[in-house]
């Protein structure tokens, strides 16, 4: 693992850098190229970029749904999710 990727922590990355980052720890368990004791901090820095993933998603399907549009389906503003 570069150290300027794992001195980045997790919640303060984007999406796109969480991605990255999450598709090359992959590669890493995939091929089997590391130690044991690696591997384990591989996968729970792996599972901690996964929920930075699914937590970014959230919030991005959150905000789409709350758009409100008219009949002609042109945006009018915004609701409360559960509104």
């Amino acid at each position: 693992m570069s150290e300027q990727a794992a001195a980045k922590p997790v919640d303060q990355m984007s999406f796109e850098e969480a991605i990255r980052e999450l598709e090359r720890v992959v590669g890493q368990l995939e091929r089997g190229e590391v130690a044991l004791d690696e591997s384990i901090a591989l996968y729970e820095r792996g599972a901690a970029l996964r929920a930075r993933c699914e937590k970014k998603l959230q919030e991005a399907e959150e905000k789409v749904a709350r758009i409100t549009t008219d009949a002609r389906g042109e945006p009018t503003g915004t609701a409360p999710l559960d509104g």
